[in-house]
Formats: structure tokens, sequence, C-alpha cells
């Protein structure tokens, strides 16, 4: 209650301030006028600096307190560049605002910023950082590099332009090649380096495990849970109690399967597909109820939305919850009773959800399935798994059908499927990458995937008409500025997208013509690049490349916040408990969560790709001066890059193709030799040796074989 009141007397203060017919005063002075009484001028005068702090207002020199907008001032998160230069992403811009190196001041990659705007040069913002308001990394990694007495760090973020100086004394007996944690005592000034004291050793860059700990570190990952957590999850028995079912559905007798990788262990959602007697399908989805073991405001609910997602790394999992909770009771294991919020769905012939029902329920996993074993029994009529899962095949190839009509369904509409490849690394007990093959997907995870499509639509569209507060997975339509540069860029190789950048439909026609030509790759990544990011927010907008009116994540409320956000929702909705006092709460609580998720969720996308990127550069290292087989896959400035079958990406840079001098052709991107009139496009086949891998930079060097 106390911190409600004291974020509405801010947002009263903000409020004056920004009034059209506010004039610029001292704090005092708004005092007087906002009568603020003298026993609360300490906590006003405090706001006041706290709204500054944040860059929602400022305080010139002359003490007056202004609206930031009125001095063409905004708030951004500062993207940094090696090469110095940088842009800021800010709300109410459509573009990131460039930044030159002259105008960075002491910003350094991911810092909140209060910036200025210099000039608008048509479409495009230039800008200027004033004031770094909150500094975006508590720590910055990087490699240790003894130097006489003195030291210096070199971060692992590529995006810091600076090394980190390191005076005698503050290295904290760090040699070189060890991996540091460095807190930054003083910022960069004109050309000199920001300095820094070591805090933490990591490790040796040469030692097991340091290189994924780095990267933990670098993104800020929660490692282990706090005491309280533990001791909150001690207390959470390990089996269904009588009084947790008394007022569910008992649906222990339904036939149901798990359809997981064969080495999860968080298996949070079950299915179940039956032919009913007028055609139609009844597709039941069964997830894993964790809200009721994970109560709002408890230590453990607090801790899975500070983390957002659990996070998957290359050799590790940093769950969102403890595993007693996300392998044990929370996880639908065959043969045991487990709470469940369900989601049942009769769908006709055509995929139209003609009826559904959202219930609490209490289940038993008749079998934990697999999708490699679906997919042989689904495939393959010798497959030796048909008699293990007799009483099983029936269903399974019922749900093949059912899959085949939703997917029918969805791209019918315009849904988006885009065709790009994942690299699986498999490693060994030290965490040493052994091989990197294509992530498989097959039938068996496309009948998951639109299983769950359908639920999350159907939950979706069920709450958005009851009109409460709910948490919603958006997908915003691209800006009109990027949808005329991809077609642009298309236009080079032929392609036209008919229609509007306002139908997904659009864009699926490109991707179908380009299909299994040469641009292929090209278009798919250049298309992906025109769009936005999908993001969670408290408002209903369509998921445009889903072609999808209402969407949520209700599936996987084990590994990501929002699902368990919702859940609670639902829960209290079905039990009567969501009062005028709860929905009043959620609407004012709603906004910041799906903000939180959201940018929680970029920093675990980044992180994974990150690990991913070092352990197959790591993979690629002991290969030097081998040569592959490749097809070039991006085409830059500065060089070319070329994707391996296994999804391997490397790069040719332009100063070592020595048969002739090369022009760069930006706009059907692709080399020209003067003399030879030989082209480098994307989608050629080629051949190349690989000269050189860095692990302190993560790059891998090619160069063309003739």
């Amino acid at each position: 209650m106390e911190n409600e009141l004291y974020a509405k007397r801010k947002e009263k203060i903000l409020s004056f301030v920004k009034d059209k017919e506010y004039k610029p005063m001292r704090a005092k002075h708004i005092a007087e006028f906002m009568q603020v009484p003298a026993e609360d001028r300490d906590m006003f005068y405090y706001m006041i600096d706290e709204l500054a702090r944040d860059g929602d207002i400022v305080i010139t020199q002359k003490g007056k307190i202004t609206d930031p907008a009125r001095d063409n001032l905004y708030k951004g998160i500062f993207k940094g560049n090696p090469r110095g230069f940088g842009f800021v992403a800010a709300e109410g811009f459509n573009e990131e605002i460039f930044i030159p190196a002259s105008a960075v001041k002491d910003a350094i990659h991911r810092d909140k910023v209060l910036f200025r705007i210099l000039n608008k040069d048509g479409k495009s913002y230039e800008g200027e950082i004033v004031k770094v308001l909150e500094r975006g990394l508590k720590h910055i990694v990087g490699t240790y590099e003894q130097v006489k007495n003195y030291g210096f760090v070199v971060p692992d973020e590529k995006k810091i332009a600076n090394d980190i100086y390191i005076p005698a004394g503050n290295g904290k007996g760090a040699v070189t090649g060890h991996k540091v944690l460095v807190k930054i005592t003083r910022p960069a000034e004109g050309n000199s380096n920001p300095e820094g004291v070591v805090t933490e050793i990591i490790g040796h860059i040469n030692d097991p495990g340091t290189d994924i700990l780095s990267i933990i570190y670098q993104y800020d990952l929660p490692l282990d849970f706090s005491d309280e957590v533990y001791r909150e999850t001690e207390k959470i028995p390990d089996t269904i109690e009588n009084e947790d079912i008394s007022d569910r559905e008992d649906l222990r007798n339904t036939l149901m399967v798990t359809i997981d990788g064969e080495d999860a262990k968080d298996l949070d959602d079950a299915v179940s597909v039956e032919r009913l007697e007028n055609g139609n399908y009844r597709l039941g989805v069964y997830i894993a109820d964790v809200s009721h073991y994970v109560r709002e405001g408890s230590a453990l609910d607090r801790e899975a939305y500070r983390r957002g997602t659990s996070v998957y790394l290359t050799d590790r999992v940093i769950p969102m919850l403890p595993h007693r909770l996300s392998n044990g009771i929370c996880s639908l294991n065959e043969g045991v009773d487990r709470l469940s919020l369900c989601c049942i769905m009769e769908i006709d012939n055509k995929g139209e959800v003609i009826s559904h029902d959202i219930k609490k329920a209490v289940i038993n996993v008749n079998r934990r399935m697999s999708y490699n074993v679906v997919y042989d029994i689904l495939t393959n009529k010798d497959s030796v798994y048909i008699k293990e899962y007799r009483e099983l095949v029936p269903m399974f190839r019922e749900m093949k059908e059912l899959r085949d009509i939703l997917r029918a369904k969805r791209d019918k509409r315009g849904a988006i499927e885009f065709n790009s490849q994942e690299a699986e690394i498999i490693l060994d007990e030290d965490g040493k990458p052994l091989d990197i093959v294509k992530r498989e997907r097959n039938t068996a995870t496309s009948i998951i995937e639109e299983f769950m499509l359908a639920a999350n639509e159907t939950v979706a569209e069920h709450f958005y008409w009851l009109d409460i507060p709910f948490v919603y997975r958006i997908h915003e339509e691209p800006d009109e500025e990027k949808f005329e540069k991809l077609q642009q860029f298309i236009a080079a190789f032929g392609y036209v997208i008919k229609g509007n950048s306002k139908h997904p439909k659009s864009y699926q026609q490109l991707l179908e013509k380009a299909e299994n030509t040469a641009e292929e790759m090209l278009i798919n990544k250049m298309t992906l690049r025109s769009m936005k990011q999908a993001k969670y927010t408290d408002k209903n907008d369509k998921h445009f490349g889903l072609a999808a009116q209402y969407y949520c994540h209700f599936t996987s409320p084990i590994r990501r916040y929002p699902d368990l956000q919702i859940h609670r929702i639902i829960s209290e909705y079905l039990d009567g408990r969501l009062t005028e006092k709860r929905i009043s709460h959620y609407n004012k609580m709603l906004a910041e969560v799906s903000r939180l998720c959201s940018e929680n969720e970029r920093r675990a996308e980044e992180a994974e790709r990150a690990a991913d990127k070092y352990k197959i550069a790591e993979y690629m290292q002991s290969r030097v001066g081998q040569e592959f087989e490749g097809i070039i896959s991006g085409v830059t400035s500065w060089g070319i890059y070329v994707e391996l079958p296994n999804t391997v990406e490397g790069m040719v840079s332009v100063k070592d193709i020595a048969d002739d001098y090369y022009e760069f052709d930006e706009e059907r991107m692709r080399y020209i030799g003067i003399n030879s009139h030989k082209t480098y496009t994307i989608g050629d086949k080629v051949k190349v040796l690989l000269t050189r891998v860095s692990l302190e930079a993560v790059t891998i060097d090619f160069k063309f074989v003739e």
C-alpha cells in the first residue's frame, strides 16, 4: 500500500511538470504550488532527485525543473560499436538514433542514457549522449593482460569500444589469460581508456567451464537460488495432497502422453487426441499447474519474476525454478498424479475450434514419449516401437491428421514459416565440443508445436473477451520504411511483395517463391530482419508472424514467467477469486511484468547465442588448415560469410581475395571482379580453407580455395 502511495505521488509530480501550462521553477516552488505539507518536504525532494536520476525530469544549472522533451531530450538504451560510435533505442522512435563517436561521452554498451536529437537526415536521426542515467552492466567480463606492473582487460562484449586500464594493485592477483570481472572506477575521457578494478577472477581461459561461466557473468544470469527460496521449496510436498484435488476435474483416466526431447526433464505439457462420432477431433492440452505451488509474492515467485525465463546454454540449463519443482512435483512425469490447467478443444476438419473448455484438473500421464520415437512410429511401418506402444499408435495417427489440418489452416490465413537451421552442439563430459549437426525438426515436433499454438490462441481469445487483465504475446507488423527497403532489396533478384506490409500473407508468398532457389537463404534472412521482435504486453494486438488475432504464452509455466503469471489469473477466475481488488492489482502491475519479461527473454537469447558461438569456434579451432565446402550466406562491405553444411559460419575478408580486385555491389549484395567479372553472391557454392580461429574474439576466418 505504501509503495502504491509513493508511486502515485511521484506520478503526480511528473504530471505537474509535463503539463502544457507548466513553466520551469525550482523544487521548493513546486512544493509550495502543490501544497506539500512541511513534514513531507524531505520525501518530496527525494522524489524530485529520483525522477531526475531516472531521466524523467531535468534539473537545470539554475536549479529549475523542466520536462526533458521540451529541451529535445529523451531516454533510451545505448548500443555500442567496436569502432566507437553507437545507437540509441528509444520508445517513440521507429529507427535507432545514430550517435557519432565524438558524442558518445562516457556511455558504454547497454547503458540507460539521456540523449538529445541533433538533426534528422531524411528518416534517420543523429544525436548526442547528454548523461548516463544508469549503467547497464553491473560489471564487465574480460580477459586480463599483464603489462609491467599494471594491466588491461579486453572486454568479452565486443560492443565496448575500449580496453579497461587496471592500475597497479587493482588486479587482485590476475595474470595474463585470466577471465575476470571488472568494475569501472573512472569512465573514459577524451582519448584515455576507462579505468577499473578487478573484483573477481572467474578462472583461466584454458580451464574447463570458464568459457560458459564467463558468458553467465557477462549477461548477469543468476546462478544459485537463495537460501530463502530453497527453504520454501523444501516445504512443498513431493506428491499430490487430497485437499489439492477437491475442486478439480478428475482426468486421470484420460489417455494422454508427453512428447519431448530425449533429455528433457521439465515436462510441462501433455496432450491427448480423440476422434469424435461427428468426425471432429477433441484435442486436450494439459499444462503443469505451477501457480498452485508458486504463490504470488513468495520468495519463489520473486526469484522466478527476476529470472523471467529458463536459459538453455550449450552445456547447462539455468532454470527459472529450482529442480525440485521443475523436475519434480511440477513436471508431468509418467504414471504419477499431477495438478494441471488444461484447455480441451473440439476442432472440426477445417481446423476451427468450435468449442473449448479451460479448467483445473488432476491428471496422470500414461507414457513419456520422445519426438524421435513418435516420428519413427508415424513414418516407418516396420518400426520396432509400434508393438511396444500399440495402444497409443491410433492416437498418434490421429494427432498427425489433426496436425495437418491445423497447419493447413495457418498456411491459409498467411502464417509465416521461416526456413532456418539451428545447430546442435554435442559435448563430451568436460564440455568440449565433439560434433556440430543440424538440429532436426520432424513431424512429431510439429505436432506439439501446432497443438501448443492452438491452445495459446484459444486461451488468449477466451480471456480477451472476458475483458480481464492478461499478458499477451504480440508481434507488431513491420514498419512501412523497412517494408519499402525489403521491396527494393528483393527487386534486384526479380521478386516483388504483392499486397502491403499489413498482411503476413504477402511475406508468406514471397518465401514460398524463393523456396529451393539459390537466394532462398538471403530472402529468408532479409525478410526476418525487416520484422519487429515479438514481445509481451498487457494489451492485446495481433501476432503478425502467426497471422493470429489473439495469442499468449500459456503452455510453459515451468520455464517462462508470463505463462506462470496468466496461470495465476486463470486460476483466480476459475475459482471465483478474481475480485475487483485483484483486477485493479493486475491492471497496475501487468505492463511492468510484460516489459521485464520481454527484456529477460532478449537477455537469455543473447546469452544462448553467445554460448553456442563460442563452442562452435572451439570446435573449429582444431580444424585450422582443413578445407570445407559451403554456401555464401552473407555479403558485407568488409567480407563474405560462408556457412558450412553443419551451420558453422565464418568470414572471408575482402583483403584475402587475391585473384582480382573486387567491388562491392550493395544493391545486389555481391562482389564483382574488376578484370575477371567473377562474382561472389549469396547462395553460391564455394570451397574454403579454414585459416584462423580466435577464441578471444570468437571469430572464424576462411579463405577461398580455387
